[in-house]
Order: C-alpha cells, then structure tokens, then sequence
C-alpha cells in the first residue's frame, strides 16, 4: 500500500523538479520493490480469493507502472497517476484484509495498521505534492484531511493497543510527537 503512494509522490517531485536525484532514485527503487513484493505475493497467496485479488493488484499495477514510466512526468499525466495509485492502493488494501482475515490474531490487526500509517504518511505527502504542482485542490484537500484523521485515529488505537511492551510506547509516544509537529 505504501508504495503506491510512495511512487506517486516521487513522480510529482521529479515532474516539479523537486531534489530529482533522490526523487528518482525513490520512484526507481520503489518501482523495483513493488514488482518483487508482488510476485512474493502472488507465490504465496493461499487461497483463491488472495490469489483472485493478486491478479486484480497485477493488472492494476501494470497500468499504474505504465503512467510512471511511460514518459517524462508531466502536470498533464499526473491526474492519472493520482487515479492509477488509488487503483492500486485499493487493490492492496483489499489483498492486506485478506491476509489479516487469515491471520485471525489481534496481532495481525496491529500490523496492517501499522502498514496503513505508512501508507498514510506517504498519502499525506503525496496531496501536498499535488497540490503544490497547482493541481486541482478541491479533492485533494479533502483527501488530504481523512488521510490526516485517519492517520490520528489510527495513532490512538495503536498507543493503546493491549499488550505494548514499555518500548513499544516509548516509540509511539515519540511517534505521536512527530505527528504533533
């Protein structure tokens, strides 16, 4: 999930010529991970329906991938690739329920929110991105502010979450500093 957000992020610096080395090398390294993770993925789903929505993801992603590398970034082709990423996003965040389903575990639950606030903060950035790039504000700031109350919500039930080890809160409450700031 992060890396749909991550990529889309990385291709709005490069198109507004934001630190293009490191944006590059992001969307690059990005790009490599997702199609490794996906065939990990792909290998290990263990059900048809894991296997059903990896071929949805794969589909998603190949069209996503396409907008990323297709062409030079462009405020032209950016709408589509705010739209490819919330394709692919969906489809992952779909296939990570799945997997949780399976887990059965409290624990799982704690993981794929941990998964998402990744995912969040990278959503985050990418809105500001965008927005920044002068594209159509009027969504994107909606967006922007359930990406924002998700991301709090999700900090509250994580902090208090049953079983945090004495370390465990000392990283969230730092967490929640940053976020603070």
């Amino acid at each position: 999930r992060m890396l749909s957000q991550r990529m889309a992020k990385a291709y709005l610096q490069l198109g507004q010529k934001i630190d293009v080395v490191r944006s590059q090398r992001v969307l690059d390294e990005s790009i490599a991970l997702f199609d490794r993770q996906l065939v990990e993925l792909k290998k290990f789903a263990p059900n048809a329906q894991t296997r059903e929505t990896s071929l949805k993801l794969e589909k998603a992603w190949i069209a996503y991938k396409d907008v990323l590398v297709g062409a030079a970034p462009s405020r032209e082709r950016a709408p589509e690739v705010l739209t490819r990423s919330d394709e692919v996003l969906g489809l992952a965040h779909q296939l990570t329920g799945e997997f949780e389903a399976l887990s059965g575990t409290p624990a799982g639950r704690l993981v794929n929110i941990s998964g998402r606030q990744r995912m969040l903060s990278q959503r985050m950035a990418k809105f500001h991105q965008a927005m920044n790039w002068n594209l159509p504000a009027g969504p994107l700031r909606t967006e922007l502010a359930t990406a924002r109350k998700e991301f709090s919500d999700a900090m509250a039930e994580l902090e208090t979450a049953p079983g945090n080890t004495d370390k465990l809160k000392r990283d969230l409450k730092l967490a929640s500093q940053q976020w603070f700031f």
